[in-house]
């Protein structure tokens, strides 16, 4: 990893994991990093993210040994954290239902462009909350984290996932603060139109695990859903039963993952978009075999990409380990800069960040030996 000189700042990656958080700075080629960090060593942090709206606040979701789950604040790009005073946390159990607990906070997302400090939150096991100060203090957003019917399509604790069920991918339409969409594992993908008055399940299209009724939203898992910046009016889906397009105001997910290789199939949890192309996207796939055994398909890890919206797909490896690479990459630990040659970035299960340039075609390691990856965001501060 080579030096940095004094004039950093113009890229930034922001790297989550199982026991600490780091933040990797770029120079202007994005050749050489410098590296920040551990921050919160030997905690779990599930996503990092720097505000697009200021440049400079970082929030970060935390699992913490002593105080539990929480997010810290920073205003000086992790210079020094400040714990929000109220994190987000289910009220009082209300009309019957069994009360819950927050394990942790599992989704940041800022808020519109038009509605600075802002933030969204989505938890473990399926809240839905929102911070009006920048993260300080959060509270339920919508009806959803009291509602018989979504708390009915949240399942149980026990729904299979590893590390407990969800809510994740919440998007903020950037033309109307008020069209929102969130997916949860398990629960399906929902939309409001109203500033999330209402919301209401956009399944339709999707598959599920064979033996179980794809008419019931709690069985629909969605792993991944991104919005395409370039065009609000298309969405991807990376999914347990496939990859997913959307086209709005169409409500039907058409399923893409069809085209890849049969050898390799559609299973996966990372999605990435073109920050500009609508029709590029890229995913990682995993061993989708009865046993799951979230590893690359025959340890031989690739990204594929297609730029066609889903009608072809092309193998990317150069650099990456041709065998004995069992690891995989989780949901939130793939991203995109927004360079006008596209560079990729990953983060594996084992505890190593990869840059892939020119949209991947060609993959670097930037560094080894990290706790396992959780989140991956690239940022570029001011």
């Amino acid at each position: 990893m080579g030096a940095e000189d004094s004039t950093q700042g113009r890229q930034v990656l922001l790297v989550a994991t199982r026991k600490g958080a780091w933040i990797f700075h770029a120079d202007a080629a994005r050749r050489t990093w410098r590296v920040d960090g551990p921050h919160f060593l030997g905690h779990t942090i599930h996503h990092l993210v720097l505000d697009p709206r200021d440049g400079r606040t970082l929030l970060a979701a935390a699992k913490t040994g002593h105080i539990g789950p929480t997010v810290f604040r920073s205003t000086d790009l992790g210079g020094s954290w400040r714990e929000a005073a109220a994190p987000p946390a289910f009220g009082p159990a209300r009309d019957g239902l069994p009360a819950r607990a927050v394990d942790h906070t599992f989704w940041l997302a800022p808020g519109h462009a038009d509605e600075p400090g802002v933030w969204y939150a989505g938890t473990s096991p399926q809240g839905l909350f929102r911070s009006p100060d920048g993260g300080a203090t959060w509270g339920p957003f919508s009806c959803i984290n009291d509602d018989a019917q979504y708390r009915r399509w949240f399942g149980t604790v026990q729904d299979g996932t590893p590390d407990g069920p969800k809510l994740h991918s919440i998007l903020v339409d950037p033309r109307d603060p008020r069209h929102l969409y969130f997916a949860m594992s398990g629960g399906g993908v929902h939309e409001s139109h109203d500033g999330g008055d209402s919301f209401a399940p956009l399944v339709d299209g999707m598959e599920v695990v064979e033996g179980f009724d794809v008419a019931d939203v709690t069985f629909h898992d969605p792993h991944c859903v991104r919005l395409c910046p370039g065009n609000p009016d298309r969405l991807y889906q990376q999914n347990h039963c496939g990859i997913y397009r959307l086209d709005r105001p169409g409500t039907r997910w058409r399923r893409i993952g069809r085209n890849m290789p049969a050898a390799v199939g559609d299973v996966g949890f990372p999605l990435v978009v073109h920050p500009r192309d609508d029709r590029c996207l890229w995913v990682f796939p995993m061993d989708g075999s009865d046993v799951w055994p979230r590893t690359a398909p025959g340890g031989r890890p690739a990204v594929y990409a297609s730029r066609d919206g889903g009608e072809t797909w092309q193998r990317h490896d150069a650099g990456l380990p041709a065998g004995q690479a069992w690891w995989t990459v989780k949901r939130q630990a793939m991203t995109a800069d927004g360079g006008e040659r596209v560079d990729l970035y990953l983060g594996t299960t084992s505890g190593e960040l990869w840059q892939g340039r020119d949209e991947g075609r060609h993959w670097e390691c930037l560094a080894r030996h990290l706790p396992e990856i959780y989140a991956v965001e690239a940022a570029c501060p001011r």
